[in-house]
């Protein structure tokens, strides 16, 4: 008899929480694009511009350990409903921030915003992992997962159409009179500002859904252990350690594919709107491979599938780095494939057998995102080091923008380490 991953009795909450992974996915990608939006409309460099990512998973490192406590006190959904709170109200923020017109507010809201969504993932991954057999969870959270890139591509598809297409400040920007700065300065922050207040009402919908609805107890909210408890457990737990680690080093790397494609692409004489539709294409095979490979969970242990697809990472990578022009890009986009199963497949070997410590394990590997925020600054730094184009200088004979892909060079090789320490040293814990 085949393996239920989904039962009956659980669908409508496992639908319910799976689209929270939409909800996140959309935020996530609407926000990459403004490290190039507000890079032209402040006229800043893209290392500043980057701090959009610092303060966007900053927010992540900063409440996932709160959002944890809470929920061991309280319960799942209280937990989820104070999150779209905080998201709901971080989009808001958004409003004031462009009437003020300071990049700092912006990154405030972001912050803000992204207390929500700790809250958000803290909770909803270990809750589909409760949601029925330990044996299956792995898939279950890759099955839920897959659902996190459909509302990533509509937030691309909103930065696209929306903000990156409207915006009037263009390469010249910096040439013109100061009145037409704050002329321009002005229409272009409400074109940022616009789809978030958009995404601030569509949360407080959702809010309003999920208060609603009863939750009964699931596994691993039936279990008790103490905060101390919980931390030595996890922190004997080699598995969950190095999950951890190479959890960090997965979110630095998709963050700078999906952030400094838009670059790459400028790089090459695409232009920034069109440069989006290349990250539109690279998500699009990342939701198509996140079906796929949940599928051959089934036949391939998750372990072996995330070394093979990592060792793909890193090839890929290398052809981002050396190949200049449009090969390169395709060697970017197609990276988006490899890196299509990582996230849930770390959390799910990272957590797997986990009872109650789950909760706080949870927060650990939400915290993890903070790769996120630390490594896609250091590659704007790279981008800057000639100047503010993308090729000012070259290094090992290729332009700036390339050689900055090494970085996520170096966490795809991270990546396949625990690939291969969870196939060959784990294998008698997973």
């Amino acid at each position: 008899m085949p393996e239920i991953v989904v039962s009956r009795k659980v669908l409508v909450p496992f639908i319910l929480i799976t689209s929270l992974f939409a909800l996140w996915g959309f935020a996530n990608d609407i926000t990459n694009p403004l490290v190039a939006a507000f890079g032209k409309v402040m006229d800043i460099s893209s290392g500043k511009a980057a701090l959009v990512q610092f303060a966007f998973y900053g927010g992540y490192f900063t409440m996932a350990l709160p959002a944890a406590l809470f929920i061991k006190r309280y319960s799942y959904k209280t937990a989820i409903l104070i999150g779209l709170a905080l998201y709901a109200s971080g989009a808001l923020l958004f409003y004031p921030a462009a009437s003020y017109g300071i990049f700092g507010f912006f990154l405030i809201a972001l912050y803000i915003l992204t207390f929500g969504l700790a809250f958000l993932e803290t909770t909803a991954n270990p809750f589909i992992l409760s949601m029925g057999s330990k044996e299956t969870a792995t898939r279950r959270l890759n099955l839920a997962q897959s659902f996190n890139p459909l509302g990533s591509i509509t937030g691309m598809l909103i930065a696209k159409e929306f903000i990156l297409g409207k915006l009037h400040a263009g390469d010249n920007f910096s040439e013109l009179s100061q009145a037409d700065q704050i002329a321009i300065r002005e229409h272009d922050l409400m074109i940022i500002r616009d789809p978030y207040i958009v995404l601030g009402l569509v949360v407080i919908v959702i809010f309003i859904i999920i208060a609603a609805y009863k939750f009964n107890k699931f596994r691993s909210e039936e279990e008790e252990m103490s905060f101390k408890e919980s931390v030595n457990t996890l922190f004997k737990n080699r598995r969950y350690v190095e999950g951890v680690i190479a959890q960090v080093f997965y979110v630095a790397a998709q963050i700078m594919c999906w952030t400094f494609i838009i670059q790459y692409a400028h790089n090459i004489g695409i232009p920034y709107e069109t440069a989006q539709f290349y990250n539109m294409i690279a998500m699009g095979i990342f939701i198509a491979n996140r079906f796929i490979s949940t599928f051959l969970m089934k036949y391939i242990s998750p372990g072996k599938l995330l070394m093979i697809f990592a060792i793909g990472g890193v090839l890929t990578s290398l052809g981002t780095i050396f190949i200049v022009g449009h090969a390169g890009l395709i060697c970017l986009v197609a990276t988006s494939a490899f890196m299509s199963l990582m996230f849930p497949t770390i959390y799910g070997i990272a957590l797997r057998d986990m009872g109650d410590e789950a909760k706080i394990g949870a927060a650990g590997l939400v915290m993890a995102i903070v790769g996120g925020a630390l490594m896609p600054p250091l590659q704007g730094r790279i981008l800057d080091l000639g100047g503010k184009g993308f090729s000012d200088i070259t290094i090992l004979n290729v332009p700036e923008v390339n050689f900055s892909f090494v970085l996520p060079l170096i966490c795809f090789i991270v990546i396949a380490i625990y690939g291969y320490r969870t196939l060959k040293i784990h294998a008698n814990n997973y």
